[in-house]
């Protein structure tokens, strides 16, 4: 059994087929069909059902998956010790973010921290937080940042600062002049403008309307909060952002929500599974010290 058998079997699974999974590990497709029958042989046991379009793990590749993601994990954690051993400073960390986090706190980020750090490599992904937490799970990021609390005991959280709400209403809206906060309930009626679902500002909002026994009349839904605030500028509802996202904006007025649910914790997410390289621990630091400059911010 060969350490490249494994990766190709574990790229498979996680890409659905053997095309993507052959592009992804820059390998050509036909070299990887072989190296996974070569693993099925050895091991007794047919891992995927070939089907025309997709290929599926069978009872057997289910049960063989975490046990090859564990293998590929204890290796690179294996050589990323060998590499802090070394102590030549080199390094690479993998961060995943929130896209209600990444724009805001990542450019003051990477530029201080490549500053500070010019021989560590640090690669970003920018997902929602279900697919964050699998790419944890699987070992291909080394941390997320992203709103507490997430689910899962082989995760470890730790929290850097709580932000506010606020409203977003066209500059002009009734209830936009000489506010000094506003509840959920005034808003009620109002069209309102959120992301799409899947991102978790979405649930946290949706739960503190829940607290209070509204609903929100939703009318548009986006991913992207620069969308949604142009829909707003337009006239077309009122929205909501997170703190960290309130900046001046033509069109927009920006009111803090005054309900106590109407806050987020932001925090680290790291695998309990998962060696913490010097790198890792650098950038940590980085993060906590950017963060706490955010929560003042805010």
């Amino acid at each position: 059994m060969e350490v490249h058998q494994l990766r190709y079997f574990c790229a498979v699974a996680r890409q659905g087929t053997f095309t993507r999974a052959s592009e992804v590990e820059h390998v050509a497709q036909p070299s990887l069909s072989q190296q996974i029958m070569k693993l099925e042989g050895e091991l007794g046991a047919r891992l995927f059902d070939r089907l025309p379009r997709c290929a599926k793990l069978t009872v057997f590749g289910r049960a063989f998956l975490p046990k090859a993601e564990r293998i590929l994990r204890e290796l690179d954690d294996a050589r990323t010790e060998l590499l802090d051993m070394s102590g030549s400073g080199k390094g690479e960390v993998v961060v995943g973010v929130i896209p209600t986090i990444a724009p805001y706190l990542l450019p003051r980020l990477l530029n201080d921290f490549i500053v500070r750090n010019p021989l560590i490599t640090m690669n970003i992904v920018e997902d929602i937080t279900p697919a964050l937490l699998q790419r944890l799970h699987e070992g291909t990021i080394d941390m997320a940042i992203a709103a507490l609390p997430v689910a899962g005991n082989d995760l470890a959280s730790m929290a850097l600062f709580e932000e506010k709400f606020y409203a977003v209403l066209p500059d002009k809206h009734r209830l936009a002049a000489a506010r000094e906060f506003i509840s959920l309930a005034e808003l009620n009626r109002e069209p309102f403008l959120l992301l799409k679902a899947g991102h978790c500002f979405r649930d946290s909002l949706i739960g503190a309307c829940k607290n209070l026994r509204i609903s929100p009349n939703i009318v548009f839904e986006s991913g992207q909060f620069a969308t949604i605030l142009a829909m707003v500028s337009a006239g077309m509802g009122v929205s909501a952002v997170p703190a960290m996202a309130v900046e001046p904006q033509p069109g927009c007025k920006f009111i803090p929500i005054s309900d106590k649910h109407c806050t987020r914790t932001v925090g680290i997410v790291t695998s309990r599974h998962h060696h913490k390289s010097r790198a890792q621990r650098l950038l940590m630091a980085q993060v906590r010290a950017a963060c706490r400059e955010a929560g003042r911010t805010s």
